[in-house]
């Protein structure tokens, strides 16, 4: 389905358009990257209210006049690059107006509760009759099918009933959940992957097809190598901080003005850690010249790394073993993070023109593609700021209809 490709530089995804229904972070940040790549996104938000995290804060958005907006800082990370139109899907003229947009779309993605839109009519196997080419995606908590399809889902659960909060924390501690909500984040990911893919076996066949995402499948999937050890040798593992479980050293460390992270992943990257600590003999003490041996001997050689790092601040140390190959850096809080010259030269921090709060910092897409670059041309929206725009050159719809629309709640 060629819908135009955008004038000027050729981007991945020029062509497709996208219908986008998900709201909260997973689905939304999986479109957001779709429309840095190119692709058309069109947000369907409820009248009034909007995308939940539009109210997630503070901190919120600020106008000009430093007065907060609508909009929740929650909601810029993740919606940048759409067009905004509001819809009441419980209303037959919102549901009508959800079939006639995605006979003209590549993709749909949803993340409701199994079964709310099929009850509506707007489930895969409903518009695929309409639409053969529509690849479909869902998002749910814990798939469409199992004892656990209907449960509402969230990152933190996920994470808790996935295994990552048990192995997360430090050793003596509780058990704990990751910072951000990466579940989220993975998942993101992951339905990006499945769609590109599901777009490449429509371009080859003429087909589209549902694809079934699940926050808990993600998680799972994530555990990768604590899962494997549990599958073929029976291990659960347990926390260890920031402590690796099988190299030494791997973990944090207290420096004279803050904390650094070293991780001296083979025995000649220790080898030059010893170098730089000016600790030679450390490499040649049988008692640590091996990773195996760092293992079993790992209280004593902490104590002594511990109190060497000790004597210098951290960027002292970060300049030094970088510069003679041992992995290691300092432990950022945000606001460094966006200090750090590396951060600055990759050029993570974009800024885009709001309506409402003029120059409006976000952070950059990681993807890097020499011939496809990302492309960002619209800021996160205003709720419904394209409703009419996209209602009339989609749909063909005039301003009177558009405004009956408007005065009876659907739109």
């Amino acid at each position: 389905m060629d819908h135009g490709a955008h004038a000027g530089k050729a981007r991945a995804l020029d062509g497709i358009r996208v219908l986008d229904l998900t709201r909260i972070l997973a689905g939304p940040m999986a479109m957001q990257t779709l429309a840095d790549l190119g692709a058309e996104v069109i947000k369907v938000e409820r009248p009034g209210a909007g995308d939940d995290t539009r109210g997630w804060g503070p901190p919120f958005l600020q106008d000009g006049a430093r007065r907060d907006t609508r909009d929740s800082t929650y909601f810029l990370c993740c919606n940048r690059g759409k067009k905004s139109i509001t819809l009441d899907l419980a209303r037959p003229e919102g549901q009508q107006i959800v079939r006639r947009l995605a006979q003209q779309c590549d993709v749909l993605a949803e993340n409701f509760k199994v079964g709310d839109l099929a009850r509506h009519g707007l489930d895969y196997a409903a518009l695929s009759r309409l639409n053969p080419r529509l690849v479909y995606c869902s998002i749910t908590g814990y798939g469409q099918s199992g004892p656990y399809a209907e449960r509402a889902g969230y990152d933190p659960i996920a994470q808790a009933m996935g295994g990552m909060m048990a192995v997360t924390g430090e050793h003596d501690g509780p058990p704990q959940r990751v910072g951000v909500a990466v579940v989220d984040v993975l998942t993101a990911h992951c339905a990006v992957i499945a769609i590109l893919a599901a777009l490449r076996h429509r371009d080859a066949t003429g087909q589209g097809q549902h694809i079934d995402m699940a926050l808990l499948d993600v998680q799972v999937a994530a555990m990768i190598n604590i899962a494997q050890a549990y599958l073929s040798a029976d291990v659960v593992a347990m926390r260890n901080g920031n402590l690796h479980p099988s190299v030494v050293p791997s973990q944090s460390f207290d420096c004279q003005d803050g904390m650094i992270m070293l991780a001296a992943g083979n025995d000649g990257q220790f080898a030059r850690l010893c170098e730089v600590l000016g600790r030679d003999d450390w490499a040649r003490d049988a008692r640590y010249a091996t990773n195996a041996a760092r293992v079993r001997n790992r209280a004593e050689l902490t104590g002594l790394l511990q109190a060497r790092l000790a004597q210098q601040p951290v960027a002292h140390w970060t300049e030094r073993l970088s510069g003679a190959g041992v992995p290691c850096g300092p432990i950022n809080d945000i606001a460094q993070v966006f200090r750090d010259p590396q951060v600055q030269h990759r050029g993570l921090r974009i800024e885009m023109q709001h309506r409402a709060a003029g120059a409006l910092p976000l952070v950059a897409s990681p993807l890097r593609l020499s011939a496809t670059p990302v492309e960002y041309r619209l800021p996160p929206p205003l709720l419904g700021e394209h409703t009419d725009r996209v209602l009339g050159e989609l749909l063909g719809m005039g301003s009177d209809e558009i405004e009956a629309l408007r005065r009876a709640r659907v739109v």
